[in-house]
Order: C-alpha cells, then sequence, then structure tokens
C-alpha cells in the first residue's frame, strides 16, 4: 500500500500520473476527436477578408462580452433556428497547425448579444460601423465600448474614392466638419461577423438529432398567418436597432420612418420592394440590405402594416397577398 505521508516520491508520481490520465481524458482526446468534424453541407468557408476579421475580433477581445454558441434550451431561441453543433465551428476554428490552437471565440459571457447569426439579423454593413464607432449612436442604452482607433478623421477634402465613409451624426462627431473614414481592421471585422450566419441543417430528420428545433419550427408554423404575427414585435426585432422604436430613426444616418413619403404612400409597392431589396439611398443615409430572404410575405406585411399605423402615420395595412405579388415581380425582374 502506498504511504503518501512519509514516501513523498509516491505522492508525486502518483499526482502526476492522475495529472496526465485527465489530461488525456478530458483535453487530448475531445481535441483529436474535433478534429475529424465534417462541415456542414453548404457551408461557406471563411473568404480571406473574413479570415482577417476574425483575427481582429480575437485581437479586440470582443468574445469577453459576446458569445457564438446557442444552447438547446428555449431561452436561446431569439440567437439562432438551432442549437449549435461542433461542425458550426470547422472552418472558424479550424486548428492553424500542430503548434497553434485556434482562436477560442465561443466567449462565456452575455453582456452584449450572442453573435452566432448577427449576419443574418443584421446584415448592414453601415450600422455595424457605425456601432463600432460609437454604439451609443444606433442603441442609447448600450454600455458596449467604442473603437475609435478603428476609424479615422478626415477633411472632406481628403476623402478618396474608395473611402467607406461612415454616416456619423454632427452631434457625435468632435468637429461637425470632418468625414469619418472606417480603416480596413474595421471593414474586415464587418466583413467576419456578416459572416455568422448560421447553416441550415440537411436531411429530413433534423427535429430529432435537435429536439428544441421542432419546437422552434412549429411556433414559426403557427404564426404564419397574419392575424397571428405581432407586427410591433417583428419591428422590435428586425428593424428597431437602425430606425429606432420610436421610428425616428438615426438623423444622418438612417431615415425617419414618421410622416414618410414611402410608408405612406397608398400603394404600397414601393415600401414592399424597399423591405425585398433593400434600398440605397447614396449620400443620405447608409444603405438598407434587402430582407426578402429572411421574412416571410406575413411577417413583411405585419412589420409594414405597424410602420403605416404607428407614431401617426395613418395609411392602408399591407397584407401578405401585397408581399407576395411585389415578390413575384421582383423575382421575374431579376430573372430576365
Amino acid at each position: 500500500m502506498l504511504n503518501f505521508h512519509k514516501n513523498h516520491k509516491n505522492l508525486v508520481l502518483t499526482a502526476g500520473g492522475v495529472f496526465i490520465a485527465l489530461s488525456i481524458l478530458i483535453a487530448i482526446i475531445p481535441a483529436l476527436q474535433m478534429q475529424e468534424t465534417e462541415p456542414i453541407p453548404n457551408e461557406k468557408p471563411l473568404t480571406d477578408n473574413e479570415r482577417e476579421g476574425l483575427n481582429v475580433y480575437v485581437s479586440e477581445n470582443c468574445m469577453a462580452c459576446h458569445t457564438q454558441q446557442v444552447r438547446n434550451i428555449e431561452m436561446d431561441n431569439m440567437w439562432g433556428k438551432r442549437p449549435s453543433i461542433p461542425s458550426d465551428y470547422y472552418y472558424s476554428k479550424k486548428r492553424l497547425d500542430v503548434w497553434r490552437q485556434s482562436p477560442s471565440i465561443l466567449g462565456s459571457e452575455r453582456t452584449g448579444p450572442d453573435l452566432t447569426d448577427i449576419g443574418k439579423r443584421q446584415p448592414s454593413e453601415d450600422w455595424h460601423l457605425l456601432h463600432l464607432y460609437n454604439p451609443r449612436v444606433v442603441v442609447s442604452a448600450s454600455v458596449m465600448p467604442s473603437y475609435p482607433w478603428l476609424f479615422e478623421e478626415v477633411d472632406s477634402a481628403s476623402v478618396r474614392k474608395d473611402d467607406k465613409v461612415v454616416a456619423v451624426p454632427k452631434e457625435f462627431l468632435s468637429n461637425p466638419s470632418k468625414k469619418i473614414i472606417a480603416k480596413n481592421d474595421a471593414l474586415r471585422l464587418v466583413d467576419y461577423l456578416k459572416y455568422l450566419k448560421q447553416t441550415e441543417l440537411p436531411g429530413s430528420n433534423v427535429e430529432d438529432f435537435i429536439p428544441a428545433l421542432k419546437k422552434i419550427q412549429a411556433d414559426r408554423v403557427a404564426g404564419g398567418n397574419q392575424g397571428a404575427l405581432d407586427g410591433g414585435k417583428l419591428f422590435s426585432q428586425v428593424c428597431a436597432v437602425c430606425h429606432q422604436e420610436s421610428g425616428k430613426g438615426v438623423v444622418g444616418a438612417f431615415p425617419s420612418l414618421i410622416g414618410s413619403e414611402i410608408v405612406n404612400d397608398e400603394n404600397s409597392e414601393k415600401l414592399i420592394r424597399v423591405v425585398i431589396q433593400g434600398y440605397d439611398a447614396r449620400s443620405d443615409y447608409g444603405v438598407m440590405p434587402g430582407f426578402g430572404d429572411q421574412l416571410s410575405d406575413a411577417e413583411i406585411a405585419a412589420i409594414l402594416t405597424h410602420e403605416r399605423s404607428s407614431w401617426g402615420n395613418d395609411a392602408a395595412p399591407v397584407t401578405k397577398e401585397d408581399v407576395a405579388q411585389v415578390r413575384q415581380y421582383v423575382e421575374m425582374e431579376l430573372n430576365k
């Protein structure tokens, strides 16, 4: 029998053996198994720009406040359509080489929202750049720090053709006559954030593999008719980050919906097109991305009906049939 009280050599050897065994069991074997993970079919690898953006994400320690992991619990349903699986991280967490592990991006804190599907929830490059420059511009109660070193303040005459000018409202500028230019690191970081989208899982038995997915899909089907959809709630989830809950937008960055000619137009076709295809107001405001591939006809109709009947707006409701008809026109134009 080992006597650890008097024979310190046995104590050290036993402790060392237990440590090595646990390291192999808990760290080394799972790490080797992870290398055999296959990517999800149709999952897109990172481009060079997106990979560079991942490096900026790690160097700025964004995972200290943001997670990239959707858990198999109901409260996480808002961050993705399904719980995360190892294959979701095949490209972004692939081991760099024999000696270097991939950067840890899963995070453990949700001081800020989870970013698993942020590329779909917020596809606007202009919004992300404005948010990085000063989060309070778009989210007044945000506790996220600003990242001014990712931007450059220049004179209007110094702006070059290829520079990305950020539409910062004048009250957030130290010198209103200056222009804010996004540096390469800011642009690449936004490229990476826009890359973060949950890939659809193939097969008909996905819900059996991920139990929580069955409820998520059932909820979406249950809300498939317009009467069951809450336009105000959808607006808060999809549109309020730019246009604000008040509908006032952000002066110089995102237009107000209050009294808007497009919103209140008797013919809602242009408004529906804006949501489906997006809108580029050139120098007036940031570019709005299209949401046609993310929102159903009923969801778009519910959101637009909310916009046309809120904040003093008084226009006729939009039906899912109206949206379906415009979507058909858009698809015909694209296929010409």
